[in-house]
């Protein structure tokens, strides 16, 4: 059921994002995040900075978290009958280091045809310009894409290490949450975010993204996650929801989305890396 505001609905619509959402309590955030570096600590070989796409496929908790009724709420506010979730990303920065992500916007390589669908970034620590937050440049949204160049940088999280050109980042507003808050974002969007100059890590994810009854694969396989009633195009492949982490059915699960999602994101790449 649709909750966010007229107001709300029309400024995403207008800037290309929306933010901030309250989705958590500060202490469902903290438990949220306390059973994830629990994980990290147990799983040190599935959750490790290479290893960070579609841990929902395998942690109930995320899979939980990436069908919370607020977030549901926000998407079909935004998206016309939310069917699935293609992908998530566990975005970690760690205190004091140099990994960014470049200015980009997602449906570039996405291998998604049309744009109905939604991005929701969600904070489970203290996301602020210090510990490099997300920043949006609002209403880039409204230009379609943009010609983008692959750098493969050692520091960028981006796969292909894509950069939008003929941008100027000083147009673009640091997006700061605190844990539980939500931002969402238009997938033509152009965002990015510096690197990590505090003390402390910064850990969110990613839920990229919730499409629509109308959206279709453009090129490749993609296994998505089935998010409400709304019938999921067949040309998807629907994945089962966990009920238990870590197990060998669900590893095999997500190893076969990643491989698949790598296949997409690489798309006519002149290199590809391990993620």
């Amino acid at each position: 059921m649709p909750i966010l505001t007229d107001e709300q609905v029309s400024r995403y619509w207008s800037d290309g994002w929306l933010a901030p959402i309250d989705v958590l309590t500060t202490g469902e955030a903290s438990a949220i995040l306390a059973a994830l570096e629990e994980a990290e600590t147990r799983y040190p070989e599935d959750l490790h900075g290479g290893h960070r796409n579609n841990a929902h496929l395998v942690l109930p908790f995320l899979a939980d978290l990436a069908l919370h009724p607020t977030i549901l709420g926000c998407v079909a506010s935004l998206v016309d009958r939310p069917a699935a979730l293609l992908n998530s990303v566990l975005f970690i920065k760690n205190p004091d280091t140099t990994t960014y992500v470049s200015w980009h916007q997602d449906s570039t390589y996405m291998g998604i045809e049309g744009t109905d669908m939604v991005t929701a970034w969600l904070a489970l620590t203290p996301s602020t310009s210090d510990n490099g937050c997300v920043a949006m440049a609002p209403a880039t949204h409204l230009d379609g894409i943009r010609p983008h160049e692959d750098r493969y940088g050692p520091d960028n999280i981006l796969t292909r290490g894509q950069h939008v050109t003929g941008f100027d980042p000083n147009t673009a507003v640091d997006v700061v949450l605190q844990p539980g808050q939500m931002s969402l974002h238009h997938p033509h969007l152009i965002h990015g975010s510096r690197p990590n100059g505090s003390g402390a890590r910064r850990v969110g994810v990613a839920f990229q993204s919730y499409v629509g009854v109308d959206a279709h694969p453009e090129r490749g396989e993609h296994h998505v996650l089935a998010v409400g009633d709304a019938p999921v195009d067949p040309a998807f492949l629907v994945v089962p929801r966990p009920k238990v982490e870590m197990t060998a059915e669900g590893r095999a699960v997500r190893a076969s989305a990643n491989a698949a999602l790598s296949d997409v994101l690489y798309h006519d790449a002149t290199e590809r890396r391990s993620y």
